[in-house]
């Protein structure tokens, strides 16, 4: 085997500095490598970089759209919420206002029937009264009559006579009192 020996015979070899055949295979080799990597790894290493860059920005996009939607449907929510608290504040108050209207009839109702009940109290006393008096009058009518025969002597058989009697002796009771 050959081998280039470029450096003098009595010169050293410096380890630090190349040959130029390493220089040269080097360079031709790394240009190839290069070559291929820009044409065949470099565009698929761009390709999964951008399609990556679209899902996130893609996922950034529908994360703000989903707190967009999120943010209307908490004040949907919201405004829903106060309303239904509202209307929950009307109906009470209805309620209250019902209330108050159907114990203000059952109140009506009730003294209306109480007063009813005393004008029909009221009147059977005083039917029961006026009943009484005509009971009264015709017994102490009879009675004043018996007793007026017992003093006169004679009967007092004459109806017009008698209620004259009578009635002179009530007449004379109630001035009394």
């Amino acid at each position: 085997m050959r081998t280039f020996n470029f450096a003098a015979e009595g010169e050293k070899i410096n380890p630090l500095i190349p040959h130029t055949a390493e220089l040269v295979v080097g360079a031709i080799a790394f240009t190839l490598l290069f070559l291929v990597l820009r044409k065949a790894v470099v565009p698929m290493f761009e390709k999964a970089f951008a399609a990556r860059t679209e899902a996130i920005e893609g996922g950034i996009k529908k994360a703000e759209q989903a707190q967009l939607d999120a943010q209307r449907a908490l004040a949907q929510y919201n405004e829903q919420l106060s309303s239904a608290q509202g209307e929950a504040a009307r109906l009470r108050d209805e309620a209250r206002v019902q209330g108050a209207a159907i114990l203000e009839e059952l109140r009506t109702k009730a003294q209306d029937e109480a007063n009813r009940i005393t004008a029909a109290a009221h009147a059977s006393i005083e039917a029961e009264r006026q009943q009484a008096v005509t009971s009264l009058r015709n017994e102490v009518g009879a009675l004043a009559v018996e007793l007026a025969s017992k003093i006169v002597g004679e009967a007092l058989d004459d109806q017009a006579r008698q209620s004259r009697i009578v009635e002179r002796f009530i007449e004379d009771l109630e001035k009394s009192k």
